[in-house]
């Protein structure tokens, strides 16, 4: 079955195989003359990113790379990107990879024209009143994994080199013009990205339902992404070149990202730090503190996770999704605990600290507490 669809929510995007070769037009949509593509290191040298510049080169919009982004992005590469971007006169972004790719080249757009520093534009109630709106150059985003859906996102995350604290950049105009969506850029994932992204996705639906603010939007997005995650992800991990499982988990991955507007929560404010500290990868590490975060949160979900078991078609309520998301977890090798991801205990206390100060931690349905938190990254290793 070939699923080709064109969206508009909460942006515009083209999904759908071999659509790498609207890029151009996308560009031209938003206006860009000059675009530089923003992807990680990693990605460079590999065909799909070969093809994407291709197709910029093809249509006269020149042939621009930057490429030095680490795996968790910090301000060095911001401002290395930024540099790039001044130095070639370029007009706009193409911002193309997993999480890293994608939150650094939206935030080299948005960071062209300011002149304030990146910290000032915090997820901190109105600082992003603070920007030159106009100083924001257009992005047109291209995911490459099924994860983070920062495609669709108002936000970056980048890593504070110093302080090694992950801060969300949040202003609403870092919501891409065009986003395309090409199964088939995701079929050379290596098996443990395809697991730790789809996981990312499953754990951003998952929260955003369990929030206890008011967004039924979100709400019915999230539980119709976690079905996707349930019936693709496991197909998508066995053949990577299964494409109708790709484009539903590259689905799932936006409708994640579009969902948790609504509010994240304990997996993300534990997942954040042991990421900066330690450099793991995120939607792997969303899925090692999982289950203990269920346990944790059981008193306030156990009625709303039997509703979405149903609608899962998992029996048995709460315990039932319980014993599916360890079962999922096993099928997709994913480790059984902190230690297992080879992290000691001994700087619980610092990565607590850490948690309690994470944006994500407001939307947990039970309120984090230094004392309770400290108990449950405890209760992951």
């Amino acid at each position: 079955m070939n699923i080709v669809a064109n969206w508009s929510y909460p942006t515009a995007i083209k999904m759908g195989r071999g659509r790498i070769k609207e890029l151009a037009d996308a560009c031209k949509t938003l206006g860009m003359k000059k675009p530089l593509l923003v992807t990680d290191r990693g990605l460079a040298p590999m065909q799909i990113t070969q093809t994407a510049l291709d197709v910029l080169e093809e249509a006269g919009l020149g042939r621009a790379l930057f490429a030095d982004v680490d795996p968790n992005p910090n301000e060095i590469n911001l401002e290395a990107g930024i540099k790039a971007y001044k130095d070639g006169g370029h007009d706009g972004v193409v911002a193309f990879g997993g999480g890293s790719g994608l939150d650094l080249g939206k935030c080299v757009a948005f960071m062209a024209g300011q002149t304030r520093p990146v910290w000032d534009f915090e997820d901190i109630g109105d600082w992003w009143t603070r920007a030159n709106s106009d100083g924001i150059a257009p992005i047109v985003a291209v995911p490459t994994t099924a994860g983070t859906g920062s495609e669709v996102g108002r936000a970056s995350v980048i890593t504070n080199s110093v302080t090694h604290v992950k801060k969300i950049i949040f202003h609403p105009k870092f919501l891409p013009g065009v986003v395309i969506c090409d199964p088939e850029l995701t079929v050379g994932m290596p098996k443990m990205i395809t697991a730790g992204t789809g996981m990312d996705a499953f754990a951003h639906c998952l929260e955003a339902y369990s929030s206890p603010f008011y967004h039924p939007m979100s709400q019915g997005i999230a539980l119709e992404g976690m079905r996707l995650v349930k019936e693709y992800l496991p197909r998508a991990y066995k053949d990577g070149t299964d494409l109708e499982a790709r484009t539903n988990m590259m689905s799932a991955a936006a409708m994640g990202a579009v969902a948790f507007q609504k509010g994240l929560g304990a997996i993300h404010s534990l997942s954040h730090p042991i990421g900066a500290v330690y450099n793991t990868h995120h939607g792997m590490t969303n899925a090692v503190v999982m289950p203990p975060v269920l346990r944790f949160n059981r008193s306030a979900i156990e009625e709303k996770i039997a509703r979405a078991a149903a609608y899962l078609g998992i029996s048995g309520g709460f315990d039932g999704f319980y014993d599916y998301v360890l079962s999922l977890r096993a099928e997709l090798g994913v480790p059984e605990n902190l230690t297992a991801m080879g992290i000691k205990s001994d700087r619980v206390d610092e990565l607590t600290a850490m948690a309690i100060e994470d944006p994500s931690c407001g939307g947990n349905p039970v309120k984090m507490t230094l004392e309770n938190t400290k108990a449950l990254f405890l209760d992951c290793f």
